[in-house]
Formats: C-alpha cells, sequence, structure tokens
C-alpha cells in the first residue's frame, strides 16, 4: 500500500455502531491475523491470543455473558439479562483478543498487555484496510473469571477486546460522523524545562 493509502486508512478507521453479514472470508481475516502479530513486542514476549466467535457460537458465548452477569448481579432483571446475551449477536464475527501475561524480568506486564493492544490496532486497521467494519468494546465480561474460564483462558490472562467485525451497514445520514478533535491539543514540544 501507498504513503497515502496507509495513511488514509489510518485516518478514516472509525468505530462501527451497525454491521451487517457477511462476516470477512477466512483469506481476510488471516490477512488481519498477519498484520495483528506484526505488533511491537518487547521482549518476542507474543503475549496475543486471538479467539474467533462466528455463527452459533456467538449465542452460545451470549449465553456465557448473559451466566456471567447473573453471577455478578444475582438480582438482574430479565431484560438486562436478555441485552447481555444479545450482544454477541452485534456482528457476524466476534473476535476476543487476550494478553497472556507472564513474569519476565524487564518487561513488565503493562508492557505485554500495551503490545496486545498494538496488535488489536492492528488488527482492527487490517481489516479496515479491507472494507470491513470493527468496534473494539470491553466492559466487565472483560474482568470477569467466569467469562476467561469459558474462553479457555487463565484468571491471570487479561481480556483487551472483544472486537466486532463486519460489513460497515450504510451509515445513517442523520448521524454524520463526529468530527476528530485538532491534534494539536494534544501536542506539545518540551524545551528541556519542567513544567
Amino acid at each position: 500500500m501507498a504513503a497515502n493509502g496507509t495513511l488514509d486508512t489510518l485516518k478514516t478507521r472509525r468505530t462501527a455502531k451497525d454491521f451487517t453479514a457477511p462476516a470477512p472470508a477466512e483469506s481476510v481475516i488471516k490477512q488481519a491475523l498477519e498484520a495483528a502479530v506484526a505488533a511491537p513486542d518487547h521482549g518476542r514476549m507474543r503475549p496475543w491470543r486471538f479467539i474467533l466467535i462466528e455463527g452459533e457460537a456467538r449465542q452460545a458465548f451470549g449465553a456465557v455473558l448473559a451466566d456471567a452477569l447473573k453471577r455478578r448481579k444475582p438480582d438482574a432483571t430479565p431484560p438486562e439479562l436478555e441485552r447481555e446475551a444479545a450482544k454477541t449477536m452485534r456482528s457476524p464475527l466476534l473476535i476476543v483478543v487476550a494478553a497472556k501475561l507472564a513474569e519476565r524480568p524487564g518487561i513488565p506486564q503493562i508492557e505485554q498487555m500495551l503490545a496486545t493492544g498494538a496488535a488489536v490496532q492492528n488488527l482492527a486497521l487490517a481489516l479496515h484496510a479491507q472494507g470491513y467494519a470493527t468496534a473494539w468494546k470491553t466492559g466487565e465480561p472483560a474482568y470477569d473469571p467466569y467469562v476467561k474460564t469459558a474462553l479457555g483462558l487463565d484468571a491471570g490472562d487479561a481480556i483487551v477486546a472483544f472486537l466486532y467485525v463486519g460489513t460497515p451497514a450504510p451509515p445513517d445520514p442523520a448521524m454524520p460522523p463526529r468530527p476528530r478533535p485538532p491534534v494539536d491539543e494534544f501536542v506539545r514540544y518540551w524545551t528541556g524545562k519542567p513544567g
């Protein structure tokens, strides 16, 4: 991809609100995952793990989310449990990205988390570059040991993203994209003096 194409991909990526089918083809997903594992990774820890959930498995994972909510909040109402279970049906593909955290001198676990976050960003950008939409979510289920166990993760692993993936739904003309803030609001040059 030419430099301008890369910059356009970076600047035009948006969090999708709505998705339609189909999910990306396996070849598209493979390309995106190859981009994900090219993320910066101190010490070559390769902490990232990708769990793909599609088809009927989305409903099964929705039941896990509802069960987890009921454990966290025993007085959850049936509508709350239904909403929680329905989250997994927002898109035709859900990719859970987790960090397999390890103790290693000189490489704090926060750096392993950041590497996994960079992998999620690469994954989202690679899918966007190939015409697909994503939404990076977390929430209470990302920190829930019951959810981690259901996914085959260890309690000490960290779920960094529930990445919803699908074909972008047509935009709602009544909801124009939010403008990006001016970059100058976040940048300053350090002069070597305090402050």
